[in-house]
């Protein structure tokens, strides 16, 4: 046995398994979920919210989000959903720090769900299309754990 492939075994067995099992991968494209695209915005006690979601394009949609309370940015968060291996992945990127991925475990044409159960919190991310234009975000951890919702309106129509 070489050393490359010495090495390689020793760091496979200190490599600890995720401690959380991974979801299944959902088939899904981008098109599937084009009707989150467009501009998003709701309030949170006295904070406004905003997402701005990009058309399908290149094989993903981006997004910026931002929080803003008593006139000050309270929050910021880049968002990418990607197209992968036949699936998607939300990437989620709060206040600029290192990406988190989250694997598409739903999807029915009004709502689309991601999930992580290895992250501390959100584990869950759902999007849902309501029957009056609304846009609900959901987000929530483990068991036990309050989840949040916000929900959006539209702002201007896709362009």
């Amino acid at each position: 046995m070489d050393a490359a492939t010495l090495a390689l075994l020793i760091l496979t067995c200190l490599t600890p398994p995720s401690l959380a099992p991974q979801p299944p991968p959902v088939k899904a494209t981008l098109q599937d979920i084009a009707w989150l695209a467009g501009n998003w915005a709701g309030t949170r006690g006295r904070a406004s919210i905003e997402e701005r979601w990009t058309p399908p394009g290149g094989g993903a949609m981006l997004a910026v989000a931002r929080t803003v309370a008593d006139n000050r940015l309270t929050a910021f968060e880049f968002l990418r959903i990607v197209e992968r291996d036949g699936s998607l992945v939300y990437i989620a990127q709060p206040d600029g720090r290192p990406p988190t991925e989250f694997a598409l475990t739903g999807a029915d044409g009004n709502s689309v769900t991601f999930e992580n159960p290895a992250h501390d919190f959100p584990r869950m991310i759902r999007y849902t299309r309501q029957s009056d234009g609304r846009l609900e975000a959901r987000i929530s951890g483990s068991a036990g754990e309050r989840a949040q919702s916000f929900v959006f309106t539209r702002q201007d129509a896709v362009r």
